[in-house]
């Protein structure tokens, strides 16, 4: 190998991002002894959003050799979600589902964990590398990209294959110009970290809160309890909702001022919904509040001409479900396996054996994310009168078990679920 400005680099395989779906991606592939080269634009540890994991995902973690040094990492303890709205409660327990797999996992300080996943990745031999950032894409038999690092010496890396796991950054879908629409609207997030006091910590940590705003039934709270003795709140909205009414943009003014309105902002919507006001009203910051507009992505195909899209880079629906790292791990064990055949000369199909499987789960959580913000969802899970077997087959896919076709409502989801609505409509219903 040489490097420095103008050399090339081969690898067997380049791995764009190092979050979740990169890293056990590379691990899974240096297991089978290929060569792996990492490229992540920023240095580690960073923030990232995402940060109540699914049960589902963790078959994936512990397969590539990093459940250990999760579990030892001391993350918040998770067993299942907890739904609000007014005056109703409804929890989903994760150990009670119809799926057979992981039924517990955790919350997770995203910055934490993901370095925690790179570090196994890179203590398997991956050669992992921060503060580089993809110029250029050329496909085919031998793709090469062009790389640039943080003191701008440029690099060409010659692969076997690419595989694209740079979440929201999306390096391979801007650069091809692969993105389509995705058919949902257009929503934003403004979320924040807060000290929790002597309520908060005396409430159930294990399950992430799910509330339902009083008012308006197609905007909602998350609350995600974490391992320091703070909690994650976010509200998630269509972006007006979020955004100041006096019509100036938030861009447009000084950042001092953006940063005090958007606290505001948040805190004001907390104090609207009584549970999250009793337990956070008034309490300490512990990071500024943030915004992130318009998330959901999509693109007409999950692979190309030497590369493949992993997790967030091929699509991202809605946080409301929490599905973006079980998909991002879960995109890349089906990705590696597929990749792992064809790099020992097989014939493999990318859109029979990888688009298309991964499409169906990603289709499931769709499904359920589109009733969520029509209410139909909201119905099914408030129903006071949910035959148990049902309730354990909703509670898998809630658990991120999207892929089991055992499950009617994975395997033909939105009929199912407008069947099940229908039944909870019904005026005699609760």
């Amino acid at each position: 190998m040489t490097t420095g400005d103008g050399k090339t680099i081969d690898v067997d395989v380049a791995v764009i991002g190092a979050g979740p779906a990169g890293a056990v991606a590379a691990a899974l592939l240096r297991r089978d002894g290929h060569r792996v080269r990492v490229i992540e634009r920023q240095q580690f540890p960073r923030f990232s959003i995402g940060e109540s994991l699914l049960p589902q995902s963790m078959a994936y973690i512990e397969e590539a050799g990093m459940l250990q040094a999760v579990v030892e990492a001391g993350f918040q303890y998770k067993n299942g979600a907890a739904f609000f709205r007014g005056e109703e409660r409804s929890e989903y327990d994760f150990r009670d589902k119809s799926s057979p797999g992981w039924g517990t996992t955790f919350q997770v300080v995203r910055a934490d964990f993901d370095n925690v996943l790179a570090r196994c990745a890179a203590e398997q031999g991956a050669d992992v590398r921060f503060g580089e950032t993809v110029t250029a894409f050329r496909g085919g038999a031998t793709p090469e990209l062009d790389i640039v690092d943080a003191e701008q010496v440029a690099t060409t890396l010659r692969a076997r294959f690419v595989l694209d796991a740079s979440g929201f950054g999306r390096v391979l879908p801007r650069l091809l110009q692969l993105e389509t629409p995705t058919g949902l609207p257009q929503r934003a997030a403004l979320f924040g970290h807060f000290a929790e006091g002597d309520a908060a910590r005396q409430s159930d940590r294990t399950k992430i809160g799910v509330f339902v705003h009083p008012s308006h039934r197609d905007v909602w709270f998350w609350r995600i309890p974490l391992s320091d003795g703070r909690s994650s709140i976010g509200c998630v909205a269509a972006p007006a909702f979020l955004s100041p009414d006096d019509g100036l943009p938030l861009s447009a003014r000084p950042e001092s001022e953006q940063d005090a309105w958007r606290e505001a902002r948040l805190r004001a919507l907390i104090a609207e919904e009584p549970l999250l006001a009793r337990l956070f009203d008034g309490a300490p910051l512990r990071m500024p509040v943030r915004t992130l507009t318009g998330y959901s992505a999509n693109v007409a195909s999950l692979h190309g001409d030497g590369y493949a899209l992993l997790g967030n880079a091929g699509e991202f629906l809605d946080p409301v479900f929490s599905s973006g790292v079980t998909i991002a791990v879960r995109s890349a064990h089906q990705a590696t396996q597929v990749l792992k055949r064809q790099l020992r000369g097989e014939a493999v199909d990318w859109q029979r054996e990888y688009d298309a499987p991964l499409r169906k789960g990603i289709d499931t959580f769709r499904a359920f994310v589109e009733r969520w913000y029509s209410g139909e969802l909201q119905d099914i899970i408030f129903y006071k009168a949910q035959t148990p077997m049902i309730r354990r087959m909703i509670s898998a896919v809630l658990a991120g078990y999207a892929w089991d076709e055992s499950n009617p409502y994975v395997k033909d989801p939105v009929r199912r679920l407008n069947a099940l609505h229908a039944v909870c409509a019904l005026p005699t219903a609760g």
